[in-house]
Parts: structure tokens; sequence; C-alpha cells
């Protein structure tokens, strides 16, 4: 014993902590005569646990003690001077427990530690039959790959076996015995099993029996009932159905199908007990009782030996041997227990007296042995093991069998026990209906996770509400809802013996898997705790029900049978929110009528020491005493009188026979305040419940409250019922989650309160049910609902009076003041924050916190009081002022204001005789004259006070959207009410604080909805959107009844800026649709116009006219449109240059219009591949023109219509034979009278008539097409002509038009907000450019031309359109006029680029460099060899990069035409030179032989050429020369061309002398080689392109050199001979 001597002085303390007060005693003492003992420790201790003869102890810091009969270790430790557990320590425990031998604890790390006896397998380790010390055991669940280690947050412990939870709150289990619930023959279980019966539930907490188990789950949600009913009536209905069962049928009671229910069964068999070596240690010591009353100290071995044998039991039968047996003691006991109806029916009248005295009889002794020896799990030991088994140790020979009814051996006594008691014991009954109370309750663990107990993690903080790392599990608190509330909706499941009843199944068969115990389904059930034969449970309604052995009256109460749960039996007012079980008593928590809690107990209690008289004292009125014993029991829970004397208890514990609680002291009051706040919601949580059952559903469930209350008051009675539940919901989950911040107030943070983490829920929730209750109230909802409730409650009004809280001497209730109560709840939790936050010091984060929630709630409360109050005020207009015409005006949320009855306020102007009644809403401004009113919505309506002048009249301006008038008080003190009255409504109104200002100006602009009732535009029309001074001014939505909306920007009342509008066309069943520029209310601008016809225009509009640049597509094609025109509108005409492609002919117009027929210079080519120039007057080919066939027959001569020819003229055939004379009919068929020439082989070309053949001199001259498209650039930027503008106009017009768009735009990308972010700042445009910022000019004109929302981008984008419209799929004699369109694109674009970049000189100008600064000229000076690059600007060089790569494919395309007939000579030489190889091709090429390569490079290994090597030879340069098929500019065509024969010089150089140059006798053959090597389609097409677009000021330089080669080396393979 040293050894504990010393660590107990290792503990001792030097001064008492304030939390975590230990505090032991013993039960089975009289009440009245216990001292507990408080043992004083150095650490605040966070949780107990007890077993049979030894407890463990969790300290602060996660420290694990040992006290009490070691017997693993044969040591015998007090608790004054526990062992700490050593091997434990650094292991961050969180959870401990004990078992009937044996202890576990669970670590923050999610591990699980085992000691103690291990004859079972309970410890989970090995063989051994003790395990010492803490042992790490190993939980693997193997169903995974790989197989993974289980994260354990809680354990518990019985007699001999273990249970675990883990955090994916699944259940574990492992020892011996039917209480495992694990499908298994074999015992013990030495390795823990997972309780597959319960996989896919969500398990919230676990508790041990002796030898059964109990499991808290969460209910599916598919079993849930959405519809709530009666509370009362739900309970009342499964008590009778339980009831009648066991009443009327001899067979136990059967689960329902939606659950899997094990056949209850007898075991013949017992699990592993302990030696009888270890059970005599146990028991010598005499301290601890086995269980009181105890029959095996007065019975002897025989008689129990032949009790067995009278029951049939199988002495020889295996102890797994789960097999069902016939149910032989029930007949024998039905015959015993009859004949004693006389003695039973004495006993009853005994109960509704005060003395309560049961004796003893012989028969009940033997019915003691028979109900003792009939346990769950009987022994099949010999007698002498079976007087010293494990079970007859802890649970000896039951009493109750006489005392409570023969319940556990016949059902008839069982149901006449419960009649009985109903009729004879109501002075010891309390209903429980008048303390129905939802109360949340929680574990009495000290190291839980508040409010989420099924999250089972250690370290998950985040859903604590304490905020600490907590890893047990509490009751009930899963967070469902994951707002971090714990929610109610649970189901009790047990499995395991049953012999006394403690599965509460409704017998007393054994049960092998969980089986959910149907009577406590939706009870809401919270916490289980398992005594050793009996069982409790505690519910969110602070209710405690019981079932199991009660033969020390451990149940707390009376009634049978005990095989099904019972209410305890609570004085009323006592709300229950803690339990624990010991092994023969009952130990409760509760709140009582203060704020400290109270400590009840029910169980085995000893007599009074002093018993001077007859008569029995007060304190046994509630006790049951048998006259051969020295022990009697309490019949309902007793209250502990020096409970008061421990402080403020946070938890109770038991275990054996001891009785532990946890308190706190009362520091600066916050433990009090703490628990007053967690008592007034439990109370609160109570008042709620009971106000749903006594008031709110019977009266909606009545038949007649739709008659009586009228349809708008019955639908808002219905809502406030319906409001009423979500807040009901929110206090029970509040109140549950302050009794698990009161349990770790030790560790919680205060800024963790639910009050504080969930504001704006509460917040939300009482605004919801008191506005509700208002507009309630307003419609005169109570005075009707009084009547009803009169008629429907009758005896429950003295109920409701008591709920009532009024002083009122009338007998009737106020209902109203009765559903405004919970506004009280408000102030009660301001002033408990604000008594918080008084405990800590001003400048902490906690007192912040709570200051900050004080005022919230103080806020809110005056908030919704004002509400209160205004609700009532407008139920007293509305009587005061009744009939027809108010009660139009009679809606639920309106509340009046102020109102002019008294003649303070009237129209300016108004007649002698006029009547003008003015009355202001919370919504709307009501002017009544006569009969006739007008409704003025706040929303829209503007305040402004007028002036006052030397008239006295005292004005206010009003301003409607429709309408204004002025308002004329009687005195400058009424003008000033209604100016603060309307100014606070408005405000309201809007959303603001509704403080209102001072005389003042309202919001000028604010966002209203508004229906227009005045004739104009708006007629009938219905506005959303914003406001300004009472017009429509913003973004907004405007809907008219003929099914027309607009949607976009207003200003000063119309539409302006981008819109979308929808305007039906009935005659076609369908709705024109616009979307773009608005200006005064028409369309004007860039916009897209979708025709209920199925036209599309996409284009400018002038006042609702197309007009400028604009596309038309029309037809209806599925996929595409009959035709497009593009071009120039005037007035919604065609007029102007415009390309019309008609699709359906195959025919495309590229000219000039005119009110919407072909007029002047054109070209029109067609699908068959004829292509005519000429002149058009009213819409037909009109004057001369020019024609040209596929076959390049060409016709030059006069035409009258369409290809209808009529005149002069001259054909000019393929091969050059000509015919000249009058021509007449069409061109298929022509009459020509006229001279045919065939001219002589040697003959010169007339430049004449190629003069007069060539194309190109009737169409539009490039420069005069799509001015319409940068003329509406032009405007863009704010200019009205070209060029005739302000700079600066120009630019904020960008930046304007960019900011709005992007801010209308939602789906931009990042990389395009990104680019419209760095386009929004305008550059530095007007200083000259120089070679320094000349990069930056470019890539800002690279960003603007990427997105259309700038103008050149949209430019750049119109220009591609309209040129692909044009030319793609067009006729090869075109290309001249492409090349001109880009050309003259380039020169308008430089001329926009030019004005807003002022200092770009003119085009093919050189770039100055930036000035010269004096660091700048001393490196000059020092470094004057470094040669000056010369940068000269040109158009072609600055735009053709921004443009030619979107309009490439349709130009190339028209080149590789053009090119056809010379490009299938040049690709027919390609092939076959390219079939030689390498040496025979640069011999015949004359290419030097010392141009030869001999050696080539594969992956970096030489290797030699040979003759017949190929494509072996300069491959880097014919590779580099295939690239020029990738690049679209001139420019970077010729940087190809460039590289090379930077390429080709590279790789000649090694083969030559090092001052070699180039010759073009020795260049060009080379050159020709690689070009034939690289095999380049299209080269001709490459090379018309390049000359025709290249740099002018590079044509005569080393690069316009190479290309010449280039060009030269295309010619020469055209021209080349064979090999």
């Amino acid at each position: 014993m040293e050894k504990t001597e010393e660590s107990g002085d290792v503990d001792r303390p030097t001064s008492p902590p304030e939390r975590g007060l230990l505090h032991v005693w013993q039960s089975g003492a009289h009440r009245e005569q216990l001292s507990p003992e408080r043992v004083l420790l150095s650490r605040p201790v966070l949780q107990t646990a007890l077993g049979e003869n030894h407890g463990l102890l969790l300290s602060q810091g996660g420290l694990v003690y040992s006290f009490g009969e070691l017997l693993w270790r044969a040591l015998s430790v007090p608790l004054a001077a526990p062992v700490p557990e050593v091997s434990l320590q650094g292991r961050a425990v969180v959870r401990v427990a004990a078992g009937g031998f044996h202890c576990g604890a669970v670590t923050a790390l999610g591990t699980v530690y085992m000691w103690g006896e291990n004859t079972a397998g309970q410890c989970g380790v090995g063989s051994s039959s003790t395990v010492p010390e803490p042992c790490l055991v190993s939980v693997v669940d193997s169903e995974v790959v790989p197989p993974a280690a289980v994260r354990l947050v809680d354990v518990a412990c019985g007699r001999e076996h273990s249970l675990a939870l883990s955090a994916q709150n699944e259940l574990w289990a492992w020892g011996s015995g039917c209480q495992l619930g694990l499908v298994t023959k074999t015992f013990p279980v030495c390795r823990p099993q997972k309780v597959e019966h319960l996989a896919g539930r969500h398990v919230i907490q676990v508790a041990c029996g002796a030898y059964h188990s109990l499991a808290l789950v969460r209910s599916l949600a598919q079993q849930r009932n959405n519809t709530p009913k009666p509370r009362e009536k739900t309970k009342k209905e499964r008590r009778q159905t339980s009831h009648s069962f066991i009443a009327e049928k001899v067979e136990p009671l059967v689960a329902e199908d939606s659950h899997y229910c094990p056949l209850g069964v007898e075991l013949s068999g017992e699990g592993p007990r302990r030696s009888v070596s270890r059970r005599s240690q146990a028991t010598g010591s005499g301290s601890v009782s086995s269980s009181p009353g105890s029959a095996s100290q007065g019975k002897s071995h025989s008689e129990q030996n032949s009790l067995c044998t009278k029951l049939d039991f199988d002495e020889s039968s295996d102890q797994t041997d789960f097999s069902p047996k016939p149910f032989l003691h029930w007949s024998h006991n039905k015959k015993s227990q009859i004949s004693k109806e006389q003695d039973l029916q004495n006993l009853l009248r005994k109960l509704s007296v005060h003395s309560i005295e049961i004796p003893h009889t012989s028969n009940s002794s033997d019915a003691e042995s028979m109900s003792a020896s009939v346990d769950s799990c009987t022994s099949s030991t010999p007698p002498s093991d079976l007087c010293s088994s494990s079970y007859k140790d802890e649970s000896p020979p039951k009493s109750q069998t006489n005392h409570f009814g023969p319940y556990s051996s016949s059902p008839v006594c069982a149901e006449e026990v419960r009649l009985c008691l109903r009729e004879q014991s109501q002075s010891l009954y309390v209903a429980s209906s008048l303390t129905d109370i939802r109360e949340k309750n929680i574990e009495n663990r000290r190291r839980s996770l508040p409010g989420t107990p099924t999250h089972g993690s250690p370290q998950r903080r985040q859903l604590c509400p304490c905020g600490t790392s907590c890893a047990g599990h509490r009751s009930g608190g899963s967070d469902e809802a994951g707002d971090g509330l714990p929610c109610l909706d649970t189901e009790v499941w047990s499995w395991g013996r049953g012999s006394e009843g403690q599965l509460g199944h409704g017998d007393q068969l054994a049960r092998l898997q969980p089986l959910c115990i149907k009577t406590l389904t939706g009870e809401e059930v919270i916490k289980v705790t398992a005594g050793s034969h009996h069982s409790l449970a505690l519910t969110a309604l602070c209710q405690v029900y019981s079932w199991g052995s009660n033969m020390c009256g451990q149940l707390g109460h009376v009634n049978s049978p005990v095989t099904v749960p019972k209410q305890a039996k609570l004085s009323e007012g006592i709300r229950v929110w803690d339990a624990s079980a010991g092994q023969s008593h009952s130990l409760l928590l509760a709140d009582g009528d203060c704020v400290q809690p109270v400590l009840l107990y029910c169980g085995q209690q000893q007599e009074p020491r002093s018993q001077g008289s007859d008569t029995p004292p007060q304190s046994q009125k509630s006790c049951r005493k048998s006259p051969s014993r020295s022990e009697s029991y309490t019949v309902r829970p007793a209250l502990m009188p020096f409970c008061m004397e421990m402080g403020y208890i946070s938890s109770v514990h038991s275990g054996g026979q001891s009785c532990v609680v946890l308190s706190d002291q009362n520091i600066m009051g916050f433990i009090s305040a703490v628990h007053e706040l967690a008592s007034r919601e439990r109370q609160f949580y109570c008042w709620l419940n009971i106000i749903t059952k006594v008031l709110l559903t019977p009266l909606r469930t009545r038949e007649g409250v739709n008659p009586c209350l009228g349809d708008p008051a019955t639908r808002l009675f219905f809502s406030v019922c319906d409001k009423f539940v979500p807040l009901t919901a929110l206090i029970g989950r509040h109140s549950t989650a302050l009794s698990y911040f009161l349990h770790d107030l030790q560790s919680c943070d205060v800024t963790s309160l639910p009050l504080l983490t969930h504001t704006e829920q509460f917040l939300v929730i009482f605004k919801q049910f008191c506005s509700i209750v208002g507009d309630f109230q307003v419609m005169g909802g109570f005075q009707s609902l009084q009547k009803l409730s009169n008629e429907c409650l009758g005896s429950k009004h003295s109920e409701l009076r008591q709920l009532s809280f009024s002083d009122s001497d009338k007998d009737e209730v106020d209902l109203g003041s009765l559903l405004y109560w919970p506004l009280q709840q408000l102030h009660h939790y301001s002033r408990l924050l604000l008594k918080l936050a008084a405990c800590y010091d001003v400048l902490t984060v906690e007192y912040q916190t709570l200051h900050q929630g004080c005022g919230q709630f103080e806020s809110l409360s005056l908030s919704l009081l004002k509400k209160k109050k205004e609700a009532e005020m407008t139920w007293n207009f509305w009587k005061t002022h009744s009939g027809k015409t108010t009660e139009v005006l009679r809606l639920p949320h309106r509340r009046v204001v102020c109102e002019s009855s008294n003649r303070s306020l009237t129209l300016q102007n108004a007649g002698r005789f006029s009547n003008h009644w003015f009355i202001l809403f919370n919504d709307a401004l009501v002017h009544t004259q006569f009969s006739t009113h007008h409704i003025y919505p706040l929303t829209c309506l503007w305040v402004k006070p007028i002036a006052e002048n030397n008239n006295g009249v005292y004005a206010i301006k009003i301003t409607c959207p429709e309408e204004s008038f002025t308002l004329v008080a009687s005195t400058p003190q009424e003008k000033n009410k209604w100016l603060r009255a309307l100014n606070q409504a408005v405000d309201q109104v809007l959303g603001g604080g509704g403080q209102g200002s001072s005389p003042g100006v309202t919001a000028m602009t604010r966002t209203a909805s508004y229906s227009f009732t005045g004739e104009g535009r708006f007629k009938d029309a219905q506005y959303t959107g914003n406001w300004q001074a009472g017009r429509v001014h913003g973004r907004g939505t405007m809907k008219w009844p003929d099914g027309r909306t607009y949607t976009g920007n207003f200003k000063n009342g119309l539409e302006d800026g981008y819109g979308e509008c929808l305007m039906p066309n009935k005659a076609l069943n369908k709705a024109d649709c616009y979307q773009g520029q608005w200006k005064d209310g028409q369309i004007h601008g860039f916009g897209k116009f979708k025709y209920a016809a199925g036209e599309v225009y996409e284009g400018c509009f002038f006042e609702g006219q197309r007009h400028g640049y604009g596309m038309l597509s029309s037809g209806r094609l599925a996929r595409s449109s009959s035709s497009v025109f593009i071009g120039q509108w005037v007035h919604d005409r065609k007029t102007g240059y415009g390309v019309f492609d008609d699709i359906t002919s195959g025919q495309k117009y590229m000219g000039m219009w005119v009110d919407d027929q072909r007029h002047g210079n054109a070209a029109v080519v067609t699908q068959h591949g004829l292509y005519f120039e000429g002149t058009f007057k009213d819409n037909k080919m009109s004057g001369s023109g020019l024609l040209m066939s596929d076959d390049d027959t060409i016709f030059h001569g006069e035409f009258s219509d369409e290809w209808t020819i009529n005149g002069k003229g001259l054909l000019h055939l393929a091969n050059g034979d000509s015919l000249d004379g009058e021509f007449s009919g069409e061109w298929s068929s022509l009459k020509v009278t006229g001279t045919y020439t065939k001219p002589a082989v040697d003959e010169p070309e007339s430049k004449e008539r190629n003069k007069l053949l060539s194309l190109g001199q009737y169409v539009v001259p490039a420069a005069q097409r799509w001015t319409c498209v940068f003329d509406e650039c032009w405007g863009r930027l704010g200019c009205e002509a070209p060029a005739k503008g302000q700079r600066t106009i120009a630019w904020d017009n960008i930046a304007v038009s960019i900011t709005t768009t992007r801010r209308q735009t939602l789906d931009l990308s990042k990389s395009q907000s990104k680019i419209l972010e760095s386009l929004e700042l305008i550059p530095h445009h007007e200083e000259i450019v120089t070679t320094g910022n000349y990069d930056y000019i470019r890539r800002y004109l690279a960003k603007a031309c990427e997105t259309p929302l700038h103008p050149l981008g949209w430019l750049v984008e119109t220009l591609v359109t309209a040129y692909r419209m044009t030319y793609v799929g067009s006729n090869r004699r075109l290309l001249r006029q492409a090349v001109q369109e880009v050309q003259a694109y380039l020169t308008h674009f430089y001329c926009i680029v030019r004005f807003l970049f002022p200092g770009l000189p003119e085009d093919g100008s050189i770039i100055p460099d930036p000035p010269a600064t004096p660091t700048r000229c001393r490196h000059s000076f020092i470094s004057n060899t470094v040669e000056r690059c010369i940068v000269v600007l040109s158009c072609s060089s600055l735009l053709l990069p921004l443009l030619l790569p979107r309009l490439y494919p349709p130009l190339f395309t028209l080149y590789c035409l053009e090119e056809e007939s010379d490009e299938a000579k040049y690709w027919e030489r390609i092939l076959r030179l390219n079939k030689s190889p390498d040496q025979s091709l640069l011999s015949f090429l004359g290419v030097h032989e010392k141009f030869w390569p001999v050696w080539m490079s594969i992956l970096g290994e030489k290797k030699q050429i040979v003759s017949s090597s190929k494509d072996a030879c300069y491959v880097s340069a014919v590779e580099t020369l295939q690239q020029i098929s990738t690049t679209f500019t001139p420019s970077d065509k010729l940087t190809v061309i460039q590289r090379t024969f930077e390429e080709l010089t590279g790789e000649v150089k090694p083969l030559v002398e090092q001052s070699f140059l180039w010759s073009m006798d020795d260049l060009f053959p080379l050159f020709l080689y690689v070009v034939l090597r690289a095999r380049i389609r299209n080269l001709g097409a490459e090379v018309s392109l390049i000359e025709d677009l290249m740099d002018p000021n590079l044509e005569h330089g080393e690069m316009g050199l190479m290309f010449t080669t280039l060009k030269a080396c295309y010619i020469q393979i055209q021209h080349e001979s064979m090999m």
C-alpha cells in the first residue's frame, strides 16, 4: 500500500479547485442522514466512471486515476488518494469507462486502452485472465481495402463485455455473451468486431448494463412523420397498445416489420465467469453488498439447485447455445400468482395510504427465488458455482414479483396492477401533461462534445459549440441539420439478457441482436443509461423513462409491467436534465424552483436511525418498507436535501452502490448565470410544448375553426401554428446545447454559446413568429379565437391560466398576451448575456462578444415590442373606424402610423365643404374623400417640405409616379409630426432602420414596384426597378398587359441605354425581340432585332428605324436564312453600299442600293461561275457591263435586264478569238450581228482591247465601301464625322462603354475581365510617339481589338464579318477587289488610330528616338559603335497583324483559285523531282559539290550520307521553310524566309572556309533544292499574297531580295525539265 500512499501525496491539493469538484456517497442510507464526502484533489475532475467496487477519474490535462478495489493489481485504493495510471500519461485521454471489474479509456487520437479482469475477453487482449496495466486494443475495419484502423470516440463497459463507438458512428463489441449483439457462436470475442445489425445506422451513444446493452440511434429519415400529432394522444395510444398487448396475449411484444426482430430466446448457458477465488476477494470485504435485499444470504445452495431443477434448465448445454426454449416458467408462475389475487388487492389498497408497507411472505420468498434464477442468461454451472456466480453476486433474487404484481410471470396480473394503480394511487401520480417539456439533455461525462454527440472525432472542434476538442458523445445531440445545434429525432435499441425486462420489449426474453424499443420511438430520447439490471432513458421533455428490475424502487414508479418503458413519477416543476443508473439505484439531476440544480434519488434506502414513535416520519411517505429486512426503498424519486450545499452540480454518475456528482463553485456569478440561462430555456421549452398541446393543436384540429374565424383569420391562425413549430424546435435544440455547455463548462469558451454563434437564426425565427402573431391580431383573430377556445378547451382553461403569467383577476385567458409571451425571453437573453459579460474585463474578446450579443437581443426585444404596440393600435383603429371603406383597406401586414380625422391635414386649395381624410399606413398613404379613396404606395412616394412663407401655409409636397400634390398642415407642429412620420414610414418600407430623418428629404433614388394607371405609354404597365425623384430611372423591368416586356435601363422616365424588349405579334402568334440600345424611349443605337416572321437584323438604329450599318438575315430555312444583306441602311431602307447574298438563287450582289433597290455600280457572282460587273438601275442590269464566264469567255457591252444583252458589244473567247457587233438576248442564247476576228499567231495584243476587257471598271471603289461601318465607329467615339470631334470625349466614351458593358455582362471569363480592366485606363495619348512608347501603342491596339466591347474591337469584328460575307465562297475574279478592300481597311483604320494617338507620324514616316537624357548621352558616347536601328512606320506593319489573321481564310482561298493552273504545274514537278536521292537532285540542280553534305545527324548520332540517301541534306532549312504555311501576315512569312536563309548559311559554313560569302550562282540552286524538299502546297498563293500586301519599305531591302529568290524558285520549278 506504499505505492498508493505515494500517489496520493502527489495530488494532495494545496488549494482546492473551483471547478470539477467531486462529491461521493454510498447509496442505501436514508437521504436525510447522508453526508456526502467531498474529495479534495489538485486538479479539476472532468469525468468519473464507477464500476462495482472501483472507479476512474479523468482530470484536467487528460490524466487518469484509479481508486477502489483494484483486484487485477491486488490493491485497495481509497478515493482520497487515487492512483495515477502512469502508462496513460501523455496519451491525452478524453473518455474513461468502468465495467464490473475492468476499465477502458479513449484518447484524443481515437485509440482505446483496456485493463482489468479479462476472463470473458472483455479487455480485448489475448487470453490472459487479467490485464494489470492499460493495453492498446487494436480496432481494425477489415471490410475496407486496405484494412484501416478505426477511430473511436467513446467506450462503455459491462460485466463481461465492452462496446466502443467509432467516429463514423458505428458500434464495435468484444467480450462474451449475447449482450455483444454479434452474429457468432464462439466466445469469448477477444478482437473487436462491428455490430453488423446496426450497420448503416447513425449510433449516437451506447450504455452497458451488467448483461445487456443500450444504444441511442438517430432515426432514419424515411421513418420520420412530417405531420405532427398531438403529443399527449400519441403517448396515450402507445401506452394502450403496449399494455393491452401484454394483457391479451401470452407472447411477448413483437416489433414492427420495419425493424428486424431477433427472436427472443431463453438462454440455457452462461458466458465465462470469474474464478471463485477472485469472487471471494470481491465479496469478502463486505464493503459492497451484492444487491439490496439479496436473497443469496438467506438461501441455501440446495434451494437454488432445486429451483433450477424445477425450471428444467439444461445444465449440460453449451454456454453459447442460444436456441429457443419453451416458456415453462410462465405457466408455473401463473398458477402461483393467480392464487394470490386477494393478497394483491390488499397490497394495492395499502399503496393509497401514507405508510406503504409490503410484508414478505413465504410465497414472496419463493417468487423471489424463482425470479432471481430466471435470468436472461441462466447459469448452467453446478449449485456451488451458481451461488458464487457473477450474476448472483450482483443481482440477487428479485422481490418485486409480489411488490409490483406478477408481470414477470403473468401478463394478466400485470394489466390488473396497471388498472388498480390508475384508480387507487392517484395521490402518488403527478400528471406529466403539465410538464410536457421538450428538453434535450446530455450524458454525464465531462469531456463530451457538446451539441455534436454523433460526431466522434476528438479533434472536430468546429462542430463543438463549446469550442473544445472533447471526444465523448452527448446523447441525442446529433447535428443533423448541419447548423451546429443538436437534433432530437432518435430511437433506443437494446439487446442482451432480459430476465428483468431491462430490454424494454415487453417480455423477459434475451435478444441476440439489437432491437428497437418501439415504445420510445418518437419520444425524443437524448440519453440512455444502464444499471446492472434496469435501464433509464432521458427525453428532450426532461422526462425519465425506466424499465427493468425494480426490486429496490430504482425505476422511480410502481407501474407495471416493468418490461416496457414507463415514466418516472416526478413532482410538478421538476425538469430532469441528467441521469445515471447504479446497481440498484438511480440518480437524477434536475431543475427545481431555484436556479441551482437539485438531486433526485430512487432506489435502496435504509430506515432512519431515530424512531421514537410508531408513526412513520414524514420522510417515509414516498418509501416502501420491508419488515423482514432493515432496508426500504423509494417509490418515486426523492429529493436529496444535501444537494444545495454542493454548489452548482454539472453531472451525476452512479456505479455499484456509489454515487458521484461533479459540481462547480459560483465564481463572480458566472456559473449561476449560465445555469439560469439553461434553466430558463428548459422552462421556456416546456411552456412552448404545453401551449402547443393544450391550445394550438386542439384548436387547429377542430372542424369549426374556419366558420368561426373566417378565411383570412383562419389562414393566419394556421400560419401562427406553423411559425410556432420552428420556434419550439429552435428553443428545444438550444436548451439541449446549453445543457451540453454546462457539462463542459470547464473547457468551453463562452463565445461559443449558441446565442452568440446562432444569433441570426434566433433573430429571424423570433421576427417571423411575432410578425405573424401581429398580423393575426390586426385581423381580429384573437377575439374570434377566444370564443372558439371557450367552447373547445373547457376544463383546460385553468391550465392555460397558469401559463398566462397574468396578474388579472379575469377568468378568461388573454390569448394575445399568451402568444406574445415569447418576447419576454429575448429580454432574458439580453440580461443574462450582460450578466456574463460583467465577469470579464472590458478589453477582452469575451466581453466584446457578449456585449454585442446582448445589444442585438435587446434591440430585437425593443423592436418587437414596438411592433406589438403597432399591431394593438391598428386593431383599435379598425375597431373604431369600421365600415365597408375601411375593410377594403384592412390587410394583415398593414399598420396604422397616423391619421388626420381631426382635420390636422388637408389638401391644398381644397374646397370649403370638401372632406379630406389622410391615413398613413406602414406601406401606403391613403387619401379618402367621401366614399372614394386613393392609395399611394410608400415605396414610390417622395416627401419634400416646402419652406414656410409669410402667408402662414405649412405645406408638404408629395410626389408620386403619376401625380404630385401638396398637403397643408394646421400648425407647424402638425407639419413636423406628419413630415417625420412620412419620412420614417418611407425609410422603413425601403429597408432602412425606420428611424426617419428629422424634417427632410427621403431617399431620392430607390428600388420599388409600381403599377401605372394613368394615360400614357406606361398605361396599365407594371414596373419593378430603380426610381429617382418620382420618375423611372435606372435599371428595371416594365410589363404591359398586352404582353410587351422591357428589361433594361431607364432615364428620366423613358427607356434609355441598353435594354431587351419583347413585343408580341398576334398575327404570327410569336413575339418580336429586340436587344440593344435605346434613347428617349425609342430604339436608337446598335442592337439586334429578331422579328416574329423569322428575320434577324443586327446593326444600327436611329429613332426606331434601321439606319447605318446593319445585317439582315431573312427566310424560313431550318438552319440558315434564304437571303442575307449586309450594308448600309437609311431610314429603314437599303441605301448605299451593301452585299446581298440570295442563298436560294445562288447569286451574290455587291454594289450600291437606293431605297431597297439595286442602283449604281455593282458586281454579281453566281454559283455557276458567272461574274458580272456593271451598272444597275431600278433593280435591273442597265447600261455598260462586263460579263465573264468560268471558261474565261468575256463579254463587254450593253445590258437592258437581268442577264439580258441588248446593244453593241465585244465577245472575247478563251482561245483569243473575238466577236464584235450587235448582241441581243439572254446570255444562254445570244443573237449576234457582227464581225468574227481570229488573231494571227504573231499579232501583238491590243492594249485598248485589254483595257476594255479588264476587271474592276464598274465596281465600287474600295475606298467607298463600308463607309457606314467606319462612320458608326466614329460615332461611338463621339465624332459627328471622321476626325471631327474632341479627342478627350472619344477616350471618355471608350472608358464609359467598356465599364458599363463589363458591369452588365455577367458571363465574362477571367481573361476577358482582366483585358477590360486594363482597357478602362485611358493611356497617355497626347505624347509624341517614339521608339520607346511605340510598342505600348501596339500592345494597347492588340488588346482593344480582342474584345468587341471596345470601339476598335467592334470595328475589327464588323469588318471581318462584312469581308467574310462578301468573299467566302466567291468567284476568283474577286481577288483584286478583295486585296484592294484590305488595303482600304488599313487606310480608314489608321485614320482612327491617328485620331486617338495624334503623336503617330504619317504612313511611311520614321519614328523618332526618345529624347536623350544625360545618362543616355554618356552611354552613347562610350559605346558609339552600336548601330542605330531606324523604325519606319507604315499602316500595314501596325494594323495588318490585327486584321489579316481573321481575313486570311477567304483571302487565301481566292489566291489559291487564282493560281490554280500554275499550282498544278508546280506540284507535278515537286512530286517528280522529290523521287530522286539527295546527291542526284543536287547534281541535277547544279549545286557545287562543295555544298554537298557528307554527314547527317540522327538523334545526336552522325551518319554518313550515301548516294541513296534521301531527305538527309539541309533538314533544318527545309523544316524552317515549311513553317511559311503556318503564318498569316506578309511580315511573318518574310521572317520565315529570312530564318530559312540563316539556317542554310549555318549548315553550309562547316563545309567551306570561314570567309565564305554567298553568290547568287551558288545560292540559287541550293535554295531551289530546299524549296523542292519543303514540298509547300499553294506556294504560288503564298508568293502572290506576300507580293501584294508586304510593307513597301521592305521591297528593296534584304528581305525583299530573299523574297525575290523564293519567287524565282517557284517560277523555275514550273519550267524545270524532268530528270
